[in-house]
């Protein structure tokens, strides 16, 4: 399968030879010492350095349900009429295929697989950056797409990337992506970072997104056995980042519009307030301090109100029948 499709994540081996990860991590690590493929976080890829980066083939491959979950919560984040970056990546990429059902978008991207997925989408409106193709992610970058970003100014940044720590915050292996990158957070209010748990922990060359920078995570849930990437989400919220565990097939949550598929805040130490979209969107507050719902205007806009004090300070008439979930409950499942 590796050699098929350059990389395979440990979920598609456990499902397609029908035994657990567990077995199937002993085996890669097998396969590895033998020199037949590379571990990677949540999967194996062909023997090869550690700076080198798949191309989209091979990252196609790699947690597709999660990235897919990831796509559907995200995508509720985007409200009508509003203007957004998307940079490259196959997340972005599945985003994209959302985002073509939201009126009066404006979606600015470097990646031609992003416009592609909103190219016969009449009610959005797509602008491309200029720049040099690169043939490995089919996202334009160099001083081209740098300049043409200049003086721009949107409300929201969703990005990916090849890593994610507390410590250096998102990073990717190739220079003149992470240059890209950097010049579309510039241009943007607040930045979306979406990455399943595979990336959780891991870190490459060169930094795109500083961690105090980062205003969301969208993630998928780690699995029981992976320590690090539970240990990783509660470094990132203890530094301010406020994270969103997708869930996936089997994890039935409260639909939200216009994916219909589950969204859950995780209230975790540290969050910093941060606003999700809508017009009456809610504002979480930290530990044990009141959860506050912000009307038109925001915090201070009409109709806001203080709600009683809930757990981790959600506002208690947020909690629903589902208590909130830490990241502590990650690590015992």
């Amino acid at each position: 399968m590796v050699r098929a499709n350059g990389a395979v994540s440990l979920r598609e081996l456990a499902r397609v030879v029908q035994t657990s990860e567990v077995t199937v991590r002993r085996d890669v690590r097998a396969l590895e010492a033998e020199g037949l493929l590379d571990r990677r976080h949540g999967g194996a890829v062909l023997p090869g350095g550690f700076t080198r980066e798949s191309g989209f083939p091979q990252k196609s491959h790699l947690a597709t349900a999660e990235k897919t979950a990831i796509a559907d919560v995200a995508a509720t984040l985007v409200e009508e009429g509003e203007a957004i970056v998307v940079g490259a990546g196959t997340t972005t990429q599945e985003l994209a295929r959302r985002l073509a059902r939201v009126p009066g978008l404006t979606v600015v991207t470097n990646s031609l697989l992003v416009a592609q997925a909103l190219a016969h989408a009449n009610r959005v409106e797509v602008v491309m950056t200029g720049g040099t193709l690169r043939g490995s992610n089919y996202a334009l970058v160099g001083s081209g797409a740098e300049q043409s970003l200049q003086g721009l100014r949107v409300s929201r940044a969703f990005l990916s990337g090849s890593g994610l720590t507390a410590e250096r915050g998102l990073s990717t292996s190739n220079m003149l992506s992470a240059s890209v990158d950097r010049a579309l957070v510039q241009a943007a209010a607040e930045v979306v970072v979406l990455a399943d748990h595979t990336k959780l922990g891991a870190d490459t060359m060169f930094q795109t997104v500083p961690t105090d920078v980062i205003t969301r995570l969208v993630t998928d849930e780690p699995p029981a056995h992976d320590e690090r990437a539970a240990t990783e989400l509660q470094a990132l919220a203890d530094q301010g980042v406020q994270i969103t565990v997708a869930g996936t097939a089997g994890h039935a949550a409260e639909p939200h519009p216009p994916s219909g598929r589950p969204r859950r805040d995780v209230p975790l130490p540290g969050q910093r307030a941060a606003r999700l979209p809508g017009p009456s969107g809610p504002y979480r507050g930290g530990p044990g301090g009141p959860g506050v719902h912000g009307g038109p205007g925001g915090l201070n806009g009409p109709g806001g109100h203080v709600g009683p004090v809930g757990p981790a300070g959600l506002a208690s008439d947020m909690l629903g029948p589902e208590r909130p979930m830490r990241v502590a409950d990650l690590r015992r499942r």
